[in-house]
């Protein structure tokens, strides 16, 4: 009887410690989705934006503690007992609606507890659509559209400038350019690819344009992906602005310049919205006629020299992957960084918990490869309020930094020569 009594209350004692919580053992591995073009026009990027990622990773996991980056110098992330990042990469080859089934087979099938990506802002639009619809956490590198961070979403966060930051820089720009040299600029035309990323831009361009005393003398659309912008180049050269400002991926940017050079317009400048300008194939495709083109950024390897850290990791990513960090790459590898912070310091792979470090996030200036303030997110609409950018120019096939004016590393060349004096 004693024996029974006691099984019973043994019993009872099993079922109330069952009813209490049990705190989890931190998990081995901490899965992240990376959403990116890998086939297609622009795979290239999205590659290098992944390898990008993946030299965070690998910082994030081993030991880098010469790099004065957050987690660079434990093994993992330690507030989750040393759990190690791993990546699960999804290809949305330029498609939104893959782009929005990718993301949701990432979470609901993979496990992923946050998703990086997507570069194209048609894209990111579709996809972080998804990921707000399911609870998790997206966040977005590279894509600049404005209307991103004005959706009311509250999973998703952006750490890159959009294009009113950047609009805005490069009108201001103009404007330090014309009173420090005189030269008499008034007039602007933007050229955009059709989507979400070139409709913003114009627009934000526009805005900027008048708020700093250019007149706007034509907005010329064209398709993206086209394959002849004979039209479009005529119509610039028609409107004969003083400077051009281009929005284009990276085979319509390939493509403008051909045309440009074939019909023979050259305005006194071309200040490109990054991107396809910017891209790594862009300069060696175009060879000398991509020279002394201008465009916002957020990186360039010359920045090393007032930054050590740049250099640090442009070296690293250079001897694993055999190329320069860029523009678009460097921005992948902050993002990873800056999520993997949020994951550690939330102490949890719980979606929401995520999320709230995030919104704590507070990088500093000197913790970044790229020229920003830091990166800290805006409650209400997930936006980084830190991000800047630089002005570089194309010299023998190389951007480099001319603004703002204390970080140059080189003297604008002004005007864009005409074609036939290179």
């Amino acid at each position: 009887m004693k024996r029974w009594l006691a099984l019973l209350i043994l019993a009872a004692m099993m079922v109330a410690y069952a009813g209490r919580d049990v705190p989890a053992a931190p998990p081995q591995v901490v899965k992240i989705g990376i959403l990116f073009p890998l086939t297609g026009p622009v795979a290239a990027t999205g590659v290098a934006s992944v390898n990008a990622i993946k030299l965070a990773v690998e910082i994030i996991n081993d030991k880098y503690p010469d790099l004065k980056l957050p987690l660079a110098a434990t093994s993992g992330l330690p507030n989750l007992g040393g759990a190690k990042v791993e990546l699960v990469i999804a290809d949305h080859q330029m498609n939104p609606e893959l782009g929005a089934s990718e993301t949701e087979r990432l979470i609901t099938q993979q496990g992923v507890v946050a998703i990086i990506g997507a570069y194209a802002s048609a894209i990111t639009e579709t996809a972080s659509a998804s990921a707000e619809r399911l609870g998790i956490p997206f966040l977005n590198d590279q894509s600049t559209s404005p209307r991103l961070h004005r959706r009311g979403f509250k999973w998703f966060f952006r750490t890159t400038p959009h294009d009113e930051v950047f609009s805005d820089l490069m009108l201001r720009f103009l404007k330090e350019l014309n009173e420090k040299r005189n030269l008499g600029i008034k007039s602007v035309a933007t050229i955009y690819e059709n989507t979400l990323f070139g409709t913003d831009s114009s627009r934000t361009q526009n805005n900027f344009a008048k708020i700093y005393g250019f007149q706007v003398v034509a907005n010329v659309r064209y398709p993206n992906q086209t394959s002849d912008l004979t039209s479009e180049i005529q119509s610039l050269k028609a409107a004969n602005p003083d400077v051009v400002l281009p929005t284009s991926y990276i085979s319509d940017a390939i493509l403008m310049v051909r045309t440009m050079k074939t019909l023979d317009y050259a305005p006194r400048g071309i200040m490109a919205q990054g991107v396809g300008f910017t891209e790594g194939s862009f300069l060696p495709t175009v060879g000398r006629d991509g020279n002394f083109i201008l465009s916002r950024e957020v990186f360039a390897d010359d920045l090393r020299k007032s930054k050590p850290l740049v250099g640090q990791v442009a070296d690293l990513f250079k001897k694993r992957y055999n190329a320069d960090l860029e523009g678009a790459t460097a921005r992948s590898f902050t993002a990873m960084i800056v999520l993997a912070d949020a994951i550690n310091r939330a102490g949890s792979t719980n979606p929401n918990a995520i999320r709230q470090a995030l919104l704590a996030t507070n990088v500093p200036a000197e913790q970044l490869i790229v020229p920003w303030k830091g990166v800290k997110f805006d409650q209400r609409t997930g936006q980084n309020v830190l991000g800047d950018g630089i002005i570089v120019q194309a010299f023998d096939g190389k951007y480099q930094t001319v603004w703002p004016f204390n970080l140059a590393s080189r003297e604008i060349a002004w005007p864009f020569p005409s074609w036939s004096r290179r």
